[in-house]
């Protein structure tokens, strides 16, 4: 069973909940999942099964989008509507013109600093767990991007946002972002994540209904990875780099700066990933076929 698999998390089940849920027939696969979502957030969660774990930092690099709001006067000690108040704020009239201004003026490259109620460590220990203590530490800024950014109001004191951004952005803290931005405070309250890289929720299916189909949808590695370059290897080529032998990629076509690409069998099935060695291409992945 090698694939990866798309679900659609509901609210209420945490990504580890939602992995449980479907380990009946998953069986003894190996299951990983590309990027956490909060339990209270629901959406896209792509889960890399089998062979497919080994792709996994890969389709890592994959931009993500959203959707969801954003609750104006209020903020909470996790930046979502699951903590504790700790601040509140008079919320200002929101003109068309400003929250467009807004939206706008958070796009692009920019730095953005983690919350402490994240999966983070310091010194071996969860963000989250110090957070619980009251412990507050220094978190280093982190390079992100928003590539898109609608704001529009949901009343006096709400925002909804769609969302484009890459890895490692943290909606939570985007959205108190644009509260002290907009002179006040906020915190997240709904969430959903619609998708990411090429793969979107509208193709995804509920923990539920993948229990009762008879044979799991699994979205071929070939064809998560559509965005490689892939070239096809004659069958005693593919045997020399099972036994370790790179021999073979030396007659591919020469790879460009920090590239990787996908090794196909003749029947066109995922065997291995290459990437930029010091001389040319270099085995990365073996991937049983």
């Amino acid at each position: 069973m090698n694939g990866i698999l798309l679900v659609d998390k509901p609210e209420g089940l945490s990504s580890a909940g939602t992995i449980r849920t479907l380990k009946t027939r998953l069986g003894s696969a190996k299951v990983g999942h590309l990027g956490t979502l909060d339990p209270f957030a629901s959406g896209l969660l792509p889960l890399c099964i089998g062979e497919a774990t080994k792709v996994a930092g890969y389709l890592l690099l994959e931009r993500k989008a959203y959707m969801g709001t954003i609750r104006l006067g209020a903020e909470t000690d996790t930046l979502d509507r699951t903590g504790r108040v700790t601040a509140t704020a008079p919320v200002p009239a929101l003109s068309i013109a400003a929250v467009d201004e807004l939206a706008h003026r958070f796009l692009g490259r920019q730095q953005q600093v983690p919350p402490m109620f994240s999966a983070l460590k310091r010194d071996g220990v969860p963000l989250y767990k110090l957070a619980r203590r009251g412990i507050a530490v220094e978190r280093a800024a982190r390079d992100i991007e928003i590539g898109r950014l609608e704001l529009t109001t949901r009343g006096s004191d709400a925002l909804d946002f769609v969302l484009e951004c890459s890895k490692g952005t943290y909606v939570r803290v985007l959205a108190a972002d644009l509260g002290r931005a907009l002179g006040t405070v906020a915190h997240l309250a709904e969430l959903r994540r619609t998708s990411v890289g090429a793969f979107r929720v509208d193709d995804a299916h509920t923990p539920e209904t993948l229990a009762a189909m008879p044979a799991l949808p699994l979205v071929p590695i070939r064809i998560a990875l559509a965005g490689l370059r892939a070239f096809t290897v004659e069958p005693e080529a593919l045997a020399l780099l099972r036994r370790g032998q790179q021999g073979p990629l030396r007659r591919l076509p020469a790879p460009r700066p920090g590239e990787a690409a996908l090794v196909v069998d003749d029947a066109g099935t995922a065997a291995a990933l290459v990437d930029v060695g010091p001389v040319g291409w270099r085995l990365a992945r073996l991937l049983a076929v």
